[in-house]
């Protein structure tokens, strides 16, 4: 029997300079994004369609949300095969590309786990785990955009 979570947020835009939208250089596109109990993210368009460079842009919390996701359940896996990780960073990369109409989709996702595991014995397997989380990740199986792995596992013996 499946079982659905539920997931809200508040999504409130910040950017009106006093004329809203009554032009394309009027408004600003910061927003705030508000969850429960959690700290605001404050949000804006990439810098290349007029957004804050300080503020997370929609894309970058994509590729994050991605790459948080494969994270999580490759630490999964990895317990439930009884391998010790012991570090984990990923430096996750993405391609945007937009058509003349203006709209665009990611054409492709890296990530590049480097994964550091207690024993050696698990090398192979810590390994190949990272092929089975696109089978279990929540985000990657709803998105259409192929997710490529570079992983790197290091033996911390």
């Amino acid at each position: 029997m499946s079982k659905a979570h539920d997931y809200a947020i508040d999504l409130t835009w910040t950017g009106n300079k006093g004329t809203g939208t009554s032009s394309y250089r009027a408004y600003s596109r910061d927003y705030t994004v508000s969850v429960a109990n959690k700290p605001d993210i404050l949000g804006a368009s990439d810098p290349a369609f007029l957004g804050d460079p300080s503020r997370h842009n929609p894309e970058d919390m994509f590729l994050a949300s991605v790459a948080s996701c494969h994270m999580l359940w490759y630490l999964h896996l990895a317990s439930a095969a009884g391998i010790q990780v012991v570090s984990y960073r990923d430096s996750a990369a993405g391609t945007m590309v937009l058509n003349a109409d203006g709209s665009g989709e990611f054409s492709s996702i890296t990530l590049n786990p480097i994964v550091s595991i207690q024993d050696s014995q698990h090398e192979d397997k810590a390994h190949s785990l990272h092929s089975e989380v696109g089978a279990l990740c929540f985000i990657a199986r709803s998105i259409k955009v192929p997710i490529r792995h570079e992983a790197t596992v290091l033996v911390e013996d």
